[in-house]
């Protein structure tokens, strides 16, 4: 793993919006779906999956949903139960509420808060199944109200044999019933403008590869989506009290996810920096993905030695990174100075992974330093709001003036009048509508 300093580090934000050729093979495919339905739908699963469809065969049924649980393992039903509790309480606490505030000239504002009606959530196949994201997709709508929640997921992400059965444990026990085996641009396609077999939903979100983001950027407007997300990325900022082998481990644990996955040491010491250089290679000979961890790191990794803790912190703010670990001798004490992270992790014992899977805050987070500007996915991410305006007689004959005033710098007269007519015939007794 390279060593450089803070002034040799290069950084890399570049959002992948693929080739002319991905692009305009998306492009054909969304507008393929968009016009000839499942024909088309059908035809490209078959194309770029292997799997031949037809109207009876698109949705999971309840008895392979069922037929799952005989093929997993009971203590990963387990986990994912325990899993699932905690991203349940933790979410919980992000639910807002509509409000409402009576004026003292009795006119009412507020906002009123509604969950959407219908959210498609894509599971990726591919290089892994992620039967975690489900939860981390599905709770938080659950939580907001959204009453229907519908999953997509590749034909093959447990090979010819059909849907990984860890998928369909965490769709079931997250209560989604309503699966379709779909993958690929052509789902989601089919989630934004729907088909014959499969209506169509508000709001897209979900990991996959570059035609699923391309996809989401292309329907983007027709629904809501969460983000054109890019790879994983973790950044660990350490002093020399952190253990070379934890933090070598958690770099790993995010490079083995993608060839572009960033993973990123920033420390002050040089002496840790040459420890955990050594050991990242050491565990790499022994990870069952090193060849995709091996390409993460020799292309995205590196390890930046600073003059300084505080000009560490510096660099971090300027990465945004997607996660962030502290490793420090007061971890909970720098916090304050993080103004760019999608997830902050404090202290040795709070491994990336363990929000990945288990603590509870959510695993989809700002990626290519878009943790300057945006969240996690949480709760909001499911309601609407609606402003809620009722204005009093009072209220307008105070400040019809100033409204009229400000609609006729504008140059819009229309607006002016509907304001004009109501105050002239509130002054001449007209109104009908006494309060």
């Amino acid at each position: 793993m390279k060593i450089v300093t803070a002034s040799e580090f290069e950084l890399r934000r570049d959002v992948d919006y693929g080739t002319p050729e991905q692009n305009a093979a998306v492009r054909e495919i969304v507008a393929g779906v968009k016009k000839e339905g499942d024909a088309a739908l059908f035809r490209y699963t078959e194309r770029f999956d292997g799997v031949r469809l037809d109207a009876g065969g698109i949705r999971v049924t309840e008895v392979e949903l069922k037929a799952a649980y005989e093929e997993v393992e009971p203590s990963f039903v387990k986990a994912i139960r325990g899993a699932a509790d905690n991203i349940r309480t933790f979410h919980a606490r992000q639910k807002r509420n509509s409000w409402m505030d009576l004026q003292p000239d009795g006119s009412v504002l507020g906002q009123i808060i509604r969950p959407l009606q219908r959210v498609g959530v894509y599971v990726p196949g591919g290089k892994a199944a992620y039967p975690s994201s489900v939860l981390m997709n599905v709770i938080p709508a659950q939580i907001a109200g959204v009453p229907e929640i519908v999953m997509v997921t590749p034909p093959a992400t447990g090979g010819r044999e059909g849907i990984d059965p860890y998928i369909l444990v965490a769709a079931a026990e997250a209560g989604v019933s309503e699966i379709y085996r779909i993958g690929g641009a052509q789902a989601i396609a089919a989630l934004a403008y729907g088909t014959e077999l499969v209506p169509p939903v508000d709001k897209i979100c979900g990991p996959g590869n570059i035609y699923v983001a391309l996809a989401k950027r292309e329907v983007y407007g027709a629904v809501d989506i969460d983000s054109i997300a890019g790879p994983s990325e973790i950044v660990v900022l350490a002093d020399d009290t952190a253990e070379p082998a934890y933090v070598a481990a958690d770099l790993l644990s995010q490079a083995e996810h993608d060839e572009m996955a960033s993973a990123l040491l920033v420390t002050p010491s040089q002496r840790l920096a040459d420890q955990v250089a050594a050991e990242v290679e050491r565990q790499l000979a022994a990870l069952p993905r090193e060849p995709i961890a091996r390409a993460s790191v020799e292309a995205y990794g590196a390890i930046i030695v600073t003059g300084s803790l505080e000009e560490g912190i510096a660099v971090v703010n300027r990465l945004a990174p997607e996660h962030l670990e502290i490793v420090t001798r007061d971890p909970m004490g720098l916090t304050g100075a993080i103004r760019n992270a999608g997830a902050i992790f404090l202290g040795p014992y709070s491994s990336e992974p363990v929000g990945d899977y288990w603590a509870g805050p959510n695993h989809i987070i700002p990626t290519n330093g878009t943790a300057r500007f945006s969240s996690p996915v949480d709760v909001d991410d499911f309601i609407k709001k609606s402003s809620l305006i009722y204005y009093s007689r009072e209220a307008l004959l105070q400040n019809g003036a100033a409204i009229m005033e400000l609609a006729r710098r504008e140059g819009l007269e229309g607006h002016a009048r509907a304001i004009e007519i109501r105050l002239e015939r509130e002054a001449k007794g007209e109104t009908s509508h006494g309060e």
